[in-house]
């Protein structure tokens, strides 16, 4: 029995680990933002209720980025055609059809488990596994599905 098709598209979304540290880093800046602010703020007279503005706005930047990374944001987009990689640093290639994939395999860069899609000329897409919200073992499996129904495709390595 064939195994039922996967939903397309599908979003593989970010791992929550990933994104309370991407969230985290922002709290960071808007601490820095209300220093600097605060500064300017005593050196130049001006009212400080500029202060309160630049607070609730750095705050309002903080939620909606935490709401967007958990509720929009993904790192991988499996469309029926092929895929589009999310704000993923360093990934090469963002978007490709199935059928330009010329090999995949599983690798290790910077110490990160990733999966490489070879596409040929030089050219590949790399997707850190850690950063998605899901099982490496699933992903892996679902990505052989997703190639085989792009094309006839071995296996990943």
């Amino acid at each position: 029995m064939p195994d039922a098709p996967l939903p397309t598209p599908y979003d593989y979304r970010f791992a929550q680990s990933f994104t309370v540290r991407l969230v985290g880093l922002s709290v960071v800046g808007l601490g820095l933002v209300m220093f600097v602010g605060t500064a300017l703020v005593a050196m130049t007279g001006v009212n400080a209720d500029v202060l309160v503005v630049l607070l609730v706005l750095a705050l309002l930047g903080v939620f909606w980025q935490g709401w967007w990374l958990r509720n929009r944001a993904y790192v991988l987009r499996a469309e029926e055609d092929g895929y589009v990689v999310g704000p993923v640093r360093g990934a090469g290639v963002k978007r490709a059809r199935w059928s330009e994939v010329v090999e995949a395999g599983t690798a290790r860069r910077h110490d990160i488990d990733c999966l490489v899609l070879e596409l040929g000329e030089g050219r590949s897409t790399t997707i850190p596994v850690q950063a998605l919200a899901l099982d490496r073992e699933q992903f892996v499996r679902e990505m052989q599905r997703r190639l085989r129904a792009g094309q006839g495709h071995r296996p990943l390595g």
